[in-house]
Protein backbone atom coordinates (compact mmCIF):
# COMPACT_ATOMS: atom_id res chain seq x y z
CA UNK A 1 0.00 0.00 0.00
CA UNK A 2 1.59 3.49 -0.94
CA UNK A 3 0.84 5.94 1.98
CA UNK A 4 0.33 9.73 0.81
CA UNK A 5 2.84 11.55 2.76
CA UNK A 6 1.43 14.27 5.16
CA UNK A 7 1.48 18.05 3.17
CA UNK A 8 3.82 20.56 4.23
CA UNK A 9 1.30 23.05 4.85
CA UNK A 10 -2.64 23.37 4.77
CA UNK A 11 -4.39 25.96 2.36
CA UNK A 12 -7.39 27.09 4.11
CA UNK A 13 -9.41 28.46 1.07
CA UNK A 14 -13.06 29.90 2.26
CA UNK A 15 -15.37 29.51 -0.83
CA UNK A 16 -18.30 31.08 -2.04
CA UNK A 17 -19.07 30.43 -5.59
CA UNK A 18 -15.70 31.35 -6.89
CA UNK A 19 -16.11 28.55 -9.90
CA UNK A 20 -14.31 30.64 -12.45
CA UNK A 21 -11.43 30.96 -9.84
CA UNK A 22 -10.74 27.85 -8.49
CA UNK A 23 -9.32 25.65 -11.59
CA UNK A 24 -6.06 28.70 -11.69
CA UNK A 25 -6.01 28.96 -7.64
CA UNK A 26 -5.49 25.13 -7.14
CA UNK A 27 -3.10 24.77 -10.10
CA UNK A 28 -0.64 27.72 -8.00
CA UNK A 29 -0.99 25.51 -4.81
CA UNK A 30 3.06 24.89 -4.24
CA UNK A 31 3.51 21.14 -4.67
CA UNK A 32 3.08 19.30 -1.50
CA UNK A 33 0.91 21.80 -0.37
CA UNK A 34 -2.58 20.42 0.69
CA UNK A 35 -5.61 22.66 -0.55
CA UNK A 36 -8.34 23.03 2.00
CA UNK A 37 -11.57 24.52 -0.08
CA UNK A 38 -14.31 25.19 2.39
CA UNK A 39 -17.41 25.88 0.58
CA UNK A 40 -20.00 28.10 2.17
CA UNK A 41 -22.92 27.37 0.18
CA UNK A 42 -22.10 27.49 -3.42
CA UNK A 43 -24.49 26.89 -5.80
CA UNK A 44 -21.96 27.19 -8.95
CA UNK A 45 -20.46 23.66 -8.54
CA UNK A 46 -17.69 25.31 -6.95
CA UNK A 47 -17.30 22.15 -4.49
CA UNK A 48 -17.30 19.53 -7.45
CA UNK A 49 -14.64 21.74 -9.22
CA UNK A 50 -12.51 21.67 -6.10
CA UNK A 51 -13.07 18.12 -5.43
CA UNK A 52 -12.15 17.15 -9.43
CA UNK A 53 -8.81 19.24 -9.33
CA UNK A 54 -8.00 17.05 -6.07
CA UNK A 55 -8.44 19.55 -3.12
CA UNK A 56 -9.78 18.75 0.11
CA UNK A 57 -13.35 19.94 0.55
CA UNK A 58 -14.68 21.24 3.73
CA UNK A 59 -18.26 21.67 3.96
CA UNK A 60 -19.74 24.83 6.00
CA UNK A 61 -23.92 25.57 6.23
CA UNK A 62 -23.41 28.45 8.50
CA UNK A 63 -22.49 31.25 6.21
CA UNK A 64 -19.71 34.03 7.64
CA UNK A 65 -16.27 34.43 5.95
CA UNK A 66 -15.21 33.91 9.15
CA UNK A 67 -17.09 30.62 9.60
CA UNK A 68 -15.86 29.45 6.55
CA UNK A 69 -11.90 29.89 8.00
CA UNK A 70 -12.61 28.06 11.08
CA UNK A 71 -14.13 25.22 10.01
CA UNK A 72 -10.85 24.81 7.35
CA UNK A 73 -8.82 25.67 10.14
CA UNK A 74 -10.56 22.25 12.30
CA UNK A 75 -10.18 20.52 9.21
CA UNK A 76 -6.81 21.06 8.89
CA UNK A 77 -3.76 18.42 10.00
CA UNK A 78 -0.35 19.96 8.73
CA UNK A 79 1.86 22.02 11.36
CA UNK A 80 1.50 25.18 9.06
CA UNK A 81 -1.57 26.77 7.75
CA UNK A 82 -1.72 29.10 5.63
CA UNK A 83 -5.62 31.23 4.41
CA UNK A 84 -5.82 32.56 1.09
CA UNK A 85 -8.89 33.87 -0.89
CA UNK A 86 -10.05 31.77 -3.18
CA UNK A 87 -11.17 34.35 -5.85
CA UNK A 88 -7.75 34.59 -7.83
CA UNK A 89 -6.75 37.85 -6.38
CA UNK A 90 -3.63 36.91 -4.19
CA UNK A 91 -1.26 34.07 -5.57
CA UNK A 92 -0.75 31.16 -3.57
CA UNK A 93 2.20 30.47 -4.69
CA UNK A 94 3.90 32.94 -2.81
CA UNK A 95 2.95 31.46 0.49
CA UNK A 96 6.27 29.36 0.86
CA UNK A 97 8.08 33.16 1.41
CA UNK A 98 4.85 33.86 3.07
CA UNK A 99 5.22 30.84 5.88
CA UNK A 100 9.32 31.19 5.62
CA UNK A 101 9.77 33.38 8.98
CA UNK A 102 7.20 31.01 10.52
CA UNK A 103 9.13 27.90 9.36
CA UNK A 104 12.25 28.95 10.24
CA UNK A 105 10.66 30.75 13.86
CA UNK A 106 11.36 34.15 13.50
CA UNK A 107 7.36 35.34 13.24
CA UNK A 108 5.05 33.54 15.04
CA UNK A 109 2.14 34.89 12.17
CA UNK A 110 3.04 36.65 8.94
CA UNK A 111 0.59 38.20 7.21
CA UNK A 112 0.57 39.66 3.13
CA UNK A 113 0.31 43.59 3.06
CA UNK A 114 -1.21 44.18 -0.29
CA UNK A 115 -0.19 45.56 -3.34
CA UNK A 116 -2.63 46.81 -6.42
CA UNK A 117 -1.06 45.77 -9.30
CA UNK A 118 -4.05 46.82 -11.54
CA UNK A 119 -6.73 49.76 -12.01
CA UNK A 120 -9.96 47.75 -9.63
CA UNK A 121 -7.64 45.68 -7.88
CA UNK A 122 -8.85 47.03 -4.61
CA UNK A 123 -11.91 49.02 -4.77
CA UNK A 124 -11.70 52.69 -3.51
CA UNK A 125 -13.92 52.61 -0.85
CA UNK A 126 -12.78 48.99 0.40
CA UNK A 127 -9.43 50.73 0.40
CA UNK A 128 -9.99 53.47 2.64
CA UNK A 129 -11.95 50.82 5.12
CA UNK A 130 -9.00 49.10 5.02
CA UNK A 131 -6.48 52.15 6.08
CA UNK A 132 -8.60 52.84 8.45
CA UNK A 133 -8.70 49.55 10.17
CA UNK A 134 -5.76 49.38 9.96
CA UNK A 135 -5.05 52.68 12.28
CA UNK A 136 -6.95 51.43 15.13
CA UNK A 137 -5.61 48.21 14.49
CA UNK A 138 -2.06 49.80 15.70
CA UNK A 139 -3.57 51.87 18.47
CA UNK A 140 -5.44 48.52 20.10
CA UNK A 141 -2.34 46.50 19.64
CA UNK A 142 0.52 48.82 19.17
CA UNK A 143 1.91 46.39 15.52
CA UNK A 144 2.74 48.46 13.06
CA UNK A 145 0.55 46.80 10.57
CA UNK A 146 -0.87 48.76 7.52
CA UNK A 147 -3.09 46.36 6.26
CA UNK A 148 -5.55 43.72 7.53
CA UNK A 149 -4.48 41.59 4.10
CA UNK A 150 -5.81 37.70 4.19
CA UNK A 151 -2.99 36.03 2.97
CA UNK A 152 -1.73 34.56 6.03
CA UNK A 153 0.56 31.74 8.00
CA UNK A 154 1.13 30.24 11.24
CA UNK A 155 1.48 27.25 13.31
CA UNK A 156 -1.93 25.05 13.47
CA UNK A 157 -2.03 24.50 17.00
CA UNK A 158 -1.35 28.52 17.60
CA UNK A 159 -3.62 29.24 15.92
CA UNK A 160 -5.85 27.46 17.58
CA UNK A 161 -4.96 28.46 20.83
CA UNK A 162 -6.47 32.19 20.20
CA UNK A 163 -10.17 30.98 20.68
CA UNK A 164 -11.23 32.76 17.65
CA UNK A 165 -15.21 32.97 17.76
CA UNK A 166 -15.94 35.35 15.23
CA UNK A 167 -17.37 33.77 12.51
CA UNK A 168 -18.02 36.76 10.01
CA UNK A 169 -15.89 39.69 8.40
CA UNK A 170 -14.42 40.31 11.70
CA UNK A 171 -12.37 36.82 11.72
CA UNK A 172 -9.46 38.03 10.19
CA UNK A 173 -8.86 40.82 12.78
CA UNK A 174 -9.77 39.21 15.78
CA UNK A 175 -6.70 36.63 14.91
CA UNK A 176 -4.45 39.44 14.61
CA UNK A 177 -5.84 40.92 18.11
CA UNK A 178 -5.72 38.28 20.03
CA UNK A 179 -2.51 37.22 18.79
CA UNK A 180 -0.64 40.63 20.00
CA UNK A 181 -2.46 40.38 23.11
CA UNK A 182 -1.22 36.89 23.41
CA UNK A 183 2.48 38.46 22.33
CA UNK A 184 2.61 36.82 19.20
CA UNK A 185 5.79 38.05 17.10
CA UNK A 186 3.90 39.41 13.68
CA UNK A 187 5.08 40.34 10.60
CA UNK A 188 3.91 41.97 7.07
CA UNK A 189 5.29 41.33 3.90
CA UNK A 190 4.00 43.27 0.41
CA UNK A 191 2.44 40.63 -1.60
CA UNK A 192 0.72 41.41 -5.54
CA UNK A 193 -3.10 42.11 -5.52
CA UNK A 194 -4.82 41.72 -8.67
CA UNK A 195 -8.07 42.34 -9.88
CA UNK A 196 -10.52 39.13 -8.34
CA UNK A 197 -13.01 36.92 -10.44
CA UNK A 198 -16.51 37.91 -10.24
CA UNK A 199 -17.94 40.27 -7.66
CA UNK A 200 -16.48 39.88 -4.31
CA UNK A 201 -19.54 39.62 -2.01
CA UNK A 202 -18.24 41.77 1.06
CA UNK A 203 -15.78 44.78 -0.69
CA UNK A 204 -18.03 44.90 -3.93
CA UNK A 205 -20.67 46.54 -2.77
CA UNK A 206 -20.91 49.29 0.05
CA UNK A 207 -23.42 46.99 2.46
CA UNK A 208 -20.87 44.67 2.13
CA UNK A 209 -17.89 46.73 3.18
CA UNK A 210 -19.96 48.49 5.59
CA UNK A 211 -20.83 44.89 7.36
CA UNK A 212 -17.05 44.30 7.39
CA UNK A 213 -16.53 47.22 9.11
CA UNK A 214 -19.16 46.71 11.79
CA UNK A 215 -17.57 42.76 12.68
CA UNK A 216 -14.00 43.77 12.73
CA UNK A 217 -15.66 47.22 14.85
CA UNK A 218 -17.25 44.82 17.75
CA UNK A 219 -13.79 43.06 17.65
CA UNK A 220 -11.67 46.10 18.63
CA UNK A 221 -14.09 46.98 21.12
CA UNK A 222 -13.04 44.21 23.18
CA UNK A 223 -9.96 45.22 25.35
CA UNK A 224 -7.28 43.37 26.60
CA UNK A 225 -7.59 40.94 29.63
CA UNK A 226 -6.88 42.52 33.06
CA UNK A 227 -2.70 42.35 33.34
CA UNK A 228 -1.96 42.95 29.83
CA UNK A 229 0.10 45.12 29.18
CA UNK A 230 -2.47 47.27 27.27
CA UNK A 231 -5.17 46.92 29.15
CA UNK A 232 -7.11 50.05 30.31
CA UNK A 233 -5.41 52.09 27.57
Amino acid sequence: MTLTPPAVADVVLPCLDEAAALPGVLARIPPGWRAVVVDNGSTDGSARIAADLGAHVVREPLRGFGAACHAGLLAATADLVCFCDCDGSLDPALLPALAAPVLAGEADLVLGRRRPTARGAWPPHARLANLELARRVRRRTGLPLRDLGPLRAARRTALLSLGLTDRRSGYPLEMVVRAADAGWRVRETDVPYVPREGRSKVTGTWHGTWQAVHDMSAVLAVRPAAGHPRAGR
